[in-house]
């Protein structure tokens, strides 16, 4: 099996084909909508066997929001369920893993299944595209994903997904974080030494958090730290945003005096888990599905949060 590159100004016919056999032919797309402005940015994949010739293809292509967007994907009805979607799609990923921060794509509803499998998780309800039902869908761990030995049928899916993910970088907990963050309906709780930038002032994490806040009236967003120096000192995309959105959104300092968690944790609804093993490395490892980890946790950060304090220093801050 060979995949190949291609632009759209020296596109191979065979891609065409595919894309008019399966789409248009198939699944009747009206033809005006199947070619559009996308092709001409995007990098297309053709993949062929010696056999059979000209087989699957899809899109790789920029959003504009720093993500990578997969389209088009069409796999020739007779080599469908032969790992050929597969081995395409665990390509384009791993192509797309030096240029883009994460990948979206909107997904037939038919195969929602197969892309949960290489970690994407919906993110919208059911729309309709070319009279054919979608999702929004997105995969924001690209490396531990594709790193991982064993198959997972739903990796980084909350409340579905078992998988210990090893944390060993700050790529990997910010992947990890920004799918737990990005599928949380309720709560998304935070205790760390510091709210530090590298970490967590994110423009995905803050879209997310945003998001969550503004779901509903019962969203809770809480950062319980050791230090908010640096975010006196410069200014936080979480802080401001938690200062625009305060019903739902909270930060407390840890009172020492009172006995107190040392390893920092991020805890999503009631089932995410991301856990360092001590302050100051990274290393630890996320759980999508790990409500006997999540209560205890919990419990802990309510008794911490109890005795906390207020910050005043960021209270006496301007917007």
């Amino acid at each position: 099996m060979k995949i190949s590159t291609h632009n759209w100004d020296a596109i191979p016919q065979a891609i065409t084909e595919l894309r008019r056999t399966v789409f248009i032919d198939e699944q009747a797309v009206p033809e005006a909508m199947e070619w559009d402005e996308t092709d001409a940015i995007a990098t297309h994949y053709l993949v062929e066997t010696p056999e059979a010739g000209a087989v699957a293809t899809a899109r790789l292509y920029p959003t504009g929001t720093g993500a990578g967007g997969i389209g088009r994907m069409a796999v020739a009805a007779n080599h469908r369920h032969g790992g050929i979607g597969s081995s395409l799609l665990r390509r384009m990923m791993t192509d797309a893993m030096p240029a883009y921060d994460y990948l979206e794509l909107s997904a037939q509803e038919q195969a929602l299944s197969f892309y949960n499998r290489f970690g994407f998780y919906s993110v919208s309800g059911s729309h309709m595209e070319a009279g054919i039902p979608h999702q929004l869908m997105r995969c924001t761990a690209l490396t531990p994903v594709l790193e991982q030995t064993a198959e997972t049928p739903s990796p980084t899916r909350l409340g579905t997904d078992t998988t210990s993910w090893h944390i060993q970088s700050d790529g990997d907990h910010m992947g990890l974080l920004r799918a737990m963050s990005d599928q949380a309906l309720r709560r998304l709780w935070i205790y760390d030494v510091e709210l530090s930038h590298e970490l967590y002032d994110d423009p995905f994490l803050v879209d997310a958090v945003s998001h969550l806040a503004r779901r509903s009236r019962f969203s809770e967003i809480r950062f319980l730290i050791h230090d908010d120096t640096s975010l006196v000192k410069s200014r936080h995309r979480l802080i401001e945003l938690m200062r625009r959105l305060p019903t739902h959104m909270s930060l407390r300092l840890v009172n020492t005096d009172y006995p107190h968690e040392l390893s920092p944790f991020i805890l999503a609804d009631d089932s995410g888990v991301i856990f360092r093993h001590q302050p100051g490395s990274i290393e630890g490892f996320a759980n999508f599905n790990a409500g006997r980890r999540v209560r205890p946790l919990a419990e802990t950060f309510e008794r911490m949060w109890e005795y906390g304090r207020e910050s005043v220093e960021l209270r006496s801050l301007p917007l």
